[in-house]
C-alpha cells in the first residue's frame, strides 16, 4: 500500500486544503475527506465514444483535477482513478529494453505540428479496457523496440486482476495486450503487446523544457483516436495529486494548454523536435455550476524522466519502487509539513525528526505544505541524501537524510 494516500482527487493549488496524508511506508486510518465528488453532467460524446469524466470541485480554486480516460459501461461518467495495489504477477523481465532514444529526431529548423504529428502518429495506440461490466478507454504510445506501450496506470488498472485489454493500432488492428507492471505512485503502467510490429516513440528529457515552449498532445479524446492538439508548456514541477481513498498518485506535472480530454490518458505530449517529454495524465476543469466541461487549456502530463525511471524498473523486475522519508504529514496546513507521525527505524526517526515538527524545505526548495512536500520527494529516487529544512518550537534547524523505498 502507498504511505502517502489522500483521499480524494484533486488538483494541489500552492496553498491546499486537504487531509491528513502519510509520508512513510504505512499509513494512518483515512481521516474524513475536505473534498467531496460533486454530480457532473456527463458531456454528449459522438457515436461510439466515451463519457465524461468524474469532476470534484475544489473548496477554494472552484477547478476540478480529473484523470482523462474515457469510461463506458457500468461506469458511465466516472472516471477510474489510481490504485495503490502493486501489480506483482510474478513475471519479471529481465532482458534489458533499448528506448528508442536513437531514433532520428526531426530537422532543426522544422516547427511544423504536420511533421510531429506524421511521425509520432504511427506509435500512438488507443488502449481498450473491460472487466465485467466496467469498460474504458484510454491512450499510450510504445515505449521501445519489443513491443511495449506506456500508459497510465489508472486506464488499466481494473483489468488489473481479471479483464481485457485491448490496443487500436492507427490502421484501426486491434491487438490483445498484458500488463508487464504498474505503479500506481505515479500512475504509470507498461504493457506488452504481441501479434504485430510496433513503432516506437523517439523519448526526449523533461528536464530540458522551458515554459513556452511548443508542445503536442496526441491521443484518443472521447473516444476519437489519432486526435493531435497543440499548445505551449504552461508552467513546469507543478504539483498535483489526483486519487480516491486510499488510491493517489502524486505529480510534479507539467502544465499545458494543449487541449487533452477524457481518453487523452497515457497518451504521449511531445516537443516539435517529434521527441515525447510528457505522458498526458489529468485535466483541471471548471465546477458542475459553470456548465462547462471538458479542456479550459488547463492539462497536466507526467515528466517522461520519471516515466523512463518508472518505465525501466517494471521491464527489469516486474513492479515499481518509489522514495520515502517514514513520516506522515498533515497536507491541510498552509507554513510547511506538519509531521503527524513518525515510522520507528525510518530515514526520519533515525535523523531525528519527531511529530509536531515542521518541514519546510527539501534540499533548500521551500515546501509550503504536505503536498509540496511529498511532490519534492517523489522527484527524487531511492537512496538521495537530501537536507531537509524544519522548524521545532519555533526553533528553526536542518538534518541530513537518505530516502528509504516503498513498492507501488
Amino acid at each position: 500500500m502507498d504511505d502517502e494516500d489522500p483521499t480524494r482527487p484533486l488538483w494541489q493549488a500552492p496553498d491546499p486544503p486537504g487531509p491528513v496524508a502519510p509520508a512513510s511506508a504505512t499509513p494512518p486510518p483515512l481521516p474524513t475527506p475536505q473534498w467531496s465528488p460533486t454530480p457532473y453532467p456527463p458531456i454528449p460524446p459522438p457515436p461510439g465514444a466515451p463519457q465524461a469524466s468524474r469532476r470534484v470541485v475544489g473548496v477554494r480554486l472552484l477547478v476540478v483535477l480529473s484523470l482523462v480516460a474515457g469510461l463506458l459501461g457500468a461506469a458511465i461518467g466516472a472516471f477510474v482513478v489510481a490504485a495503490f495495489v502493486d501489480d506483482d504477477q510474478g513475471e519479471s523481465v529481465n532482458r534489458a529494453r533499448r528506448l528508442a532514444t536513437d531514433a532520428p529526431p526531426l530537422p532543426d529548423d522544422n516547427t511544423s505540428v504536420v511533421a510531429v504529428a506524421d511521425q509520432l502518429l504511427p506509435s500512438v495506440v488507443q488502449i481498450k479496457v473491460t472487466s465485467g461490466s466496467e469498460s474504458a478507454t484510454g491512450s499510450g504510445f510504445v515505449l521501445d523496440d519489443a513491443q511495449h506501450v506506456v500508459t497510465n496506470n489508472h486506464v488499466v488498472e481494473m483489468a488489473a486482476e481479471e479483464g481485457e485489454i485491448r490496443v487500436v493500432l492507427r490502421s484501426g488492428v486491434e491487438r490483445k495486450a498484458t500488463i508487464v507492471g504498474r505503479s500506481p505512485s505515479y500512475d504509470l503502467a507498461v504493457l506488452e503487446v504481441r501479434g504485430t510490429r510496433l513503432e516506437p516513440a523517439s523519448i526526449g528529457r523533461s528536464a530540458d523544457l522551458r515554459v513556452g515552449q511548443p508542445v503536442v498532445a496526441i491521443g484518443s479524446p472521447l473516444g476519437l483516436s489519432s486526435t493531435v492538439t497543440s499548445g505551449i508548456v504552461s508552467a513546469l514541477d507543478r504539483p498535483v495529486t489526483a486519487g480516491g481513498a486510499g488510491e493517489s498518485s502524486y505529480i510534479r506535472a507539467i502544465q499545458t494548454d494543449a487541449a487533452i480530454n477524457p481518453g487523452n490518458s497515457g497518451g504521449p505530449l511531445v516537443d516539435l523536435s517529434g521527441k515525447v517529454i510528457g505522458v498526458n495524465s489529468a485535466i483541471a476543469t471548471l465546477g458542475s455550476s459553470s456548465g462547462q466541461s471538458g479542456s479550459i487549456g488547463v492539462g497536466f502530463a507526467i515528466p517522461i524522466d520519471q516515466v523512463r525511471r518508472t518505465a525501466k524498473q517494471i521491464l527489469e523486475t516486474g513492479k515499481a519502487v518509489y522514495p520515502v522519508i517514514g513520516a506522515s504529514v498533515d497536507v491541510g496546513t498552509e507554513d510547511g509539513a506538519v509531521i503527524t507521525e513518525i515510522m520507528p527505524d525510518s530515514p526520519a526517526d533515525e535523523a531525528g525528526l519527531r511529530e509536531e515538527d515542521v518541514i519546510v524545505s527539501i534540499d533548500g526548495e521551500r515546501v509550503n505544505n504536505g503536498v509540496e512536500l511529498i511532490v519534492a520527494i517523489r522527484a527524487r529516487v531511492p537512496g538521495d541524501a537530501v537536507k531537509v529544512g524544519y522548524v521545532r518550537a519555533g526553533e528553526p534547524a536542518t538534518v541530513r537524510l537518505t530516502l528509504d523505498q516503498q513498492v507501488g
